[in-house]
């Protein structure tokens, strides 16, 4: 990556620590995710369960594999070999693990975490249940404001899961969100985090890398 836009992108990184230091979420800022991998595995050195939100940000990372070949219970439900149930009971389970990994579709510099589901595993379990909260997001995430935050969703990250999932939704054809009434429509539970949820331990760890979509 370019050395100045590498520069432009910790800038705002570090104005989005600032914002969501004092919304109450803690904050770690990585320059690589050679870096951030360490840190990240050393914060589930105390746990017994750790789940997994669906995320290609924790897929690239790998931090799945890399826990599980430490002898640590993983709950991962997006494996294809999962039946239907089966995939609904470690959901179920990802609500009360004692670490919860995750991305965010956004985060705005104003400390800001933005989310839009399909199901809603992955924003409880952000909200409320599991002992501790880690949330992983490359500097591509980071929005101006809300509303570029939620552009950000609809017209970039809802597309590629779209296609990426193999649904027949407008926006995994033309790109762009026409909010649509499709049955596999993707963009059905919107979340914004404005303050760090009271009954929850959570951490942002940022890396000054793209990430995820």
């Amino acid at each position: 990556m370019d050395e100045h836009l590498r520069w432009q992108q910790r800038q705002l990184m570090e104005k989005s620590a600032v914002a969501l230091e004092k919304n109450g979420f803690s904050t770690v800022l990585f320059n690589h995710r050679d870096e951030a991998v360490p840190f990240l595995l050393s914060c589930a050195a105390e746990a017994e369960s750790v789940g997994f939100g669906g995320s290609m940000t924790l897929s690239e990372l790998d931090l799945s594999g890399r826990l599980a070949a430490l002898g640590k219970r993983t709950l991962v439900h997006g494996l294809p070999e999962l039946s239907a149930e089966e995939r609904r009971v470690i959901m179920q389970q990802q609500q009360n693990c004692d670490l919860f990994f995750t991305s965010t579709n956004a985060l705005t510099l104003n400390g800001q975490l933005v989310n839009i589901d399909a199901t809603g595993n992955r924003v409880g379990a952000m909200l409320f249940g599991p002992k501790r909260v880690v949330v992983v997001a490359g500097a591509n995430k980071i929005a101006v404001d809300l509303d570029s935050a939620l552009a950000r969703v609809k017209n970039v990250a809802a597309p590629a899961n779209a296609r990426r999932l193999g649904f027949a939704t407008p926006c995994s054809k033309s790109g762009l969100c026409s909010d649509c009434d499709s049955p596999q429509r993707i963009c059905r539970i919107t979340t914004i985090l404005d303050r760090c949820p009271r009954a929850t331990e959570m951490l942002v760890c940022l890396i000054n890398q793209s990430l995820g979509y």
